[in-house]
């Protein structure tokens, strides 16, 4: 185990957290509140959003878990596994009809935490 790599994999993910779940709430909300979708798509888009806040930060709790009790290391592989998924995703998407997706930040904050995982297992 490398320690360093994890935290390294779980401060991105944190930081990706706190960003996602603060500035990104205040600029997608705003954005949701202006458009025309119902009360119902906005309060499942708004849910949506966030359940990507929350599983960011369990990826961050995860991952620094795993640094300080190496041998709960089998909790890293789902993490691992969960953002590869994510960021191809994105690049998935974004290589169709979605470009505005690579300008995003999402595929390279979930690419970087499975790296980062990997190299700490």
């Amino acid at each position: 185990m490398d320690f360093w790599y994890l935290i390294a994999g779980a401060s991105l993910s944190l930081f990706g957290a706190f960003f996602h779940g603060i500035v990104g709430h205040k600029k997608y909300i705003l954005n949701i509140n202006l458009s025309n979708l119902s009360d119902v798509s906005k309060s499942l888009s708004l849910v949506s959003w966030h359940v990507f806040t929350i599983f960011l930060i369990f990826s961050s709790v995860s991952l620094a878990f795993v640094a300080f009790s190496p041998n709960a290391y089998f909790i890293v592989y789902p993490i691992i596994a969960i953002n590869l998924a994510g960021t191809a995703l994105f690049l998935f998407l974004g290589a169709g009809n979605h470009r505005v997706l690579l300008k995003l930040p999402g595929a390279y904050l979930m690419g970087g935490t499975a790296v980062f995982a990997f190299l700490g297992i």
